[in-house]
């Protein structure tokens, strides 16, 4: 059975001396836009909520080379893995073989997925998408943020280095980008109609949102060290019907979140929460942990 009431949820978090999504087209600086906000990509949240399932011991197709557990290298191997998904790989079946995939994995029934493999196993080609019922934007600082530098120097060569032939090695150099503080906000909505052809289920839904909460558990780098990116406040509206009483819309722009007049942000206290009433419609907020 799938989800039964419309949902919409934001998500406020905080970046303090960290780079929470590098840009590999732009030096892997923090992403910003032409107005110098932040914004950290909706691929990235999902990366990140999918990360925090597979602690939570959910079955995710999507995984990060270094956080898998399984032996698989590619996705397509991951599928063909999968007897239940299999049989119905002879493309004329893509009905069922999306549904068993759905089955099969959190992250497809949640997000969605494309299969799209030339012969997948001994079947013939598989091309098959799913529509996931969860959508989440990109978080988009509250305040313009500021980028700062740091230049580092790595003592350990990667190769024999000229020292070896009585020479003096070289140190690799580098630069480090960071965002020095900022408040970043997110919002996203469950689909209801879509949860009934994924069969992403109310007890689904409730696994993301202890997702969203605990984001940032087991993320840390040297880029994001521990404590640098933290969940304030998560805001979870659950509607009273399957279509929902307000478009998402409306939901998210009832949420206003400024900065505090007269203050530079330099921290959460800094800025002001203000929610606009909904008739019939109440958010429950959580902190994170």
């Amino acid at each position: 059975m799938g989800l039964t009431n419309k949902i919409d949820f934001a998500l406020l978090f905080t970046v303090k001396r960290a780079n929470p999504n590098g840009d590999p087209l732009n030096g892997n600086r923090p992403r910003i836009d032409y107005d110098g906000f932040g914004e950290v990509s909706d691929v990235c949240l999902k990366r990140k909520l999918r990360n925090r399932l597979q602690d939570m011991g959910e079955a995710i197709f999507v995984q990060s080379d270094d956080r898998k557990d399984d032996a698989y290298k590619s996705l397509k191997e991951r599928a063909e893995a999968c007897k239940a998904v299999m049989q119905y790989s002879d493309g004329k079946h893509r009905e069922e073989f999306a549904q068993a995939a759905c089955v099969q994995w959190f992250d497809v029934r949640a997000f969605g997925q494309v299969f799209a493999y030339k012969k997948l196993g001994a079947a013939s080609d598989v091309s098959v998408g799913v529509r996931g019922p969860v959508s989440i934007q990109s978080a988009v600082s509250v305040s313009p943020v500021l980028l700062s530098e740091m230049q580092i120097t790595k003592s350990v060569n990667n190769e024999p280095s000229a020292k070896e032939s009585g020479g003096k090695s070289s140190d690799t150099m580098g630069t480090k980008h960071r965002v020095d503080f900022g408040l970043y906000l997110a919002y996203g909505s469950i689909n209801t109609q879509l949860a009934q052809k994924t069969g992403f289920s109310d007890e689904d839904a409730e696994k993301l949102h202890q997702a969203l909460i605990s984001l940032f558990e087991n993320d840390a780098s040297s880029a994001r060290p521990d404590g640098s990116m933290e969940v304030m406040q998560v805001y979870w509206w659950k509607h009273n019907s399957a279509i929902g009483q307000y478009s998402s819309a409306k939901v998210h722009r009832s949420l206003q979140v400024k900065t505090k007049e007269g203050i530079d942000p330099r921290s959460w206290e800094d800025y002001d929460i203000t929610l606009a009433p909904l008739k019939g419609l109440t958010p429950e907020i959580y902190d994170g942990v």
